[in-house]
């Protein structure tokens, strides 16, 4: 099952470096930082921007998966990392990339 296809879980635990490499090949434009998976997300203006801060937020809620967001003018990045693993990388943070991703691609305009 693909990673946009599944959902978060309660107290999932850390991955190990092969499990993180693996995930992190299915979200090739994210970047692990220290104990973070982040991306930026460029768009044509701040409605744009603020719309897909809007859907994230709706899938973020719903996935119960809350990441570090800046957001600016033509600009959001999203930075996850997983508290209840000790602050390291969990599965959760994977899919949440994955479901960013897609609510990216799917954007008007894209």
């Amino acid at each position: 099952m693909s990673l946009v296809d599944r959902h978060c879980v309660h107290d999932a635990p850390a991955l190990d470096d092969a499990a993180l490499q693996l995930m992190l090949a299915e979200v090739p434009e994210w970047k692990i930082t220290g104990d973070r998976i982040e991306r930026e997300f460029v768009f044509r203006d701040f409605h744009e921007t603020m719309e897909f801060v809007n859907a994230l937020a709706f899938m973020i809620h719903r996935e119960d998966h809350h990441p570090d967001l800046a957001v600016g003018y033509r600009r959001c990045t999203a930075s996850w990392t997983t508290h209840s693993a000790g602050n390291r990388l969990s599965a959760n943070d994977f899919v949440c990339a994955a479901k960013a991703d897609a609510l990216y691609a799917g954007r008007a305009g894209a």
